[in-house]
């Protein structure tokens, strides 16, 4: 044994053999697969990944990358290049939080006895506030009862549900009928890394979800599994939704992103304007951290200005 093998023999296993990291990267992926994480985050985690790799390949002249080109050094130059081709700060981050991810997957495995990535820091990027519509825009949103068909009956029931419930485009395309506890007014979501919780199920929402579904009673014998239906009996495309909400939004709102995430952002922003905890809205979000959920809390602003206003002496 040499002195190097007699270094690691401390209290350390020590570390494998140099490997190609593209049998490697499957290896990783599989473990994502495990975590329960959505097949499009697997896929970007993937597409960062293989970018990095590639990156790798052409800078060290190796088609075939191994462990032993996983330098500290190497990892700065790929976040370089990519600032020097003028990516968006917030892709930087993403890229270098997916090899992070993987480069600790090989440190957990021991390929790797140090993690390159450790030390290595991503550019700052300011914090966008959320887009929301105000109380006035919702109510103008609603004023106007929809029509007979089961289209409209559906848009409308699909409005109501992403404000009255805050979940997800994800997690409203993929509710099934049996989801709906009509008698307990509320609604079971399957969330992020197949995270299920429940979520209150407001009276206008509810009425608007079982209007639609009467209507479908009589459209067809049986009821299908997916609460909102598309073409065929299956559940309503992610592309239909975000086009309706657009449509909708944009006849009582001037603002320019007019997507699904804007009725989430509406319902957190209205809910914490009202006086709900923070953390009662986190559940509801389905946030794993408190910190993504304080990104609304500078909504609350005016309103302490206004309680302040009013009970303040010397306001």
């Amino acid at each position: 044994m040499n002195r190097a093998e007699t270094a690691t023999t401390t209290g350390r296993k020590r570390r494998r053999k140099a490997g190609r990291l593209e049998p490697l990267l499957a290896d990783f992926l599989i473990s994502l697969e495990q975590r329960n994480l959505s097949k499009h985050t697997i896929a970007a985690y993937h597409r960062d990944v293989v970018q990095f790799l590639e990156f790798l390949a052409e800078i060290t002249h190796n088609d075939e990358p191994t462990t032993e080109d996983l330098k500290p050094r190497l990892v700065r130059r790929f976040v370089s290049f990519m600032t020097a081709s003028r990516f968006a700060r917030r892709s930087i981050r993403r890229k270098l939080a997916s090899v992070r991810a993987f480069t600790r997957f090989l440190t957990s495995r021991r390929y790797l006895s140090t993690d390159p990535t450790a030390g290595i820091s991503a550019p700052r990027v300011m914090k966008r506030l959320p887009t929301f519509l105000s109380e006035r825009e919702m109510r103008l949103l609603f004023i106007v009862p929809p029509g007979p068909s089961i289209t409209e009956l559906r848009d409308r029931a699909v409005i109501e549900t992403l404000y009255g419930t805050g979940i997800r485009l994800s997690e409203l395309v993929s509710l099934r009928t049996g989801d709906i506890d009509y008698r307990g007014a509320t609604v079971r979501v399957m969330g992020k890394g197949r995270k299920e919780r429940i979520v209150p199920l407001g009276r206008a929402a509810g009425d608007a979800i079982r209007e639609y579904v009467a209507s479908k009673k009589r459209k067809a014998r049986t009821l299908r599994d997916p609460l909102f239906e598309g073409r065929e009996g299956k559940a309503v495309s992610v592309r239909t939704v975000q086009r309706l909400v657009k449509r909708r939004l944009a006849e009582v709102s001037q603002i320019r992103s007019l997507s699904p995430h804007v009725l989430r952002h509406t319902f957190a922003t209205h809910m914490l304007n009202a006086g709900a905890d923070l953390r009662a809205v986190q559940e509801l979000l389905g946030h794993a951290s408190l910190s993504s959920t304080q990104i609304y809390t500078h909504v609350t602003t005016e309103r302490l200005k206004e309680v302040y206003r009013k009970a303040h002496p010397r306001a």
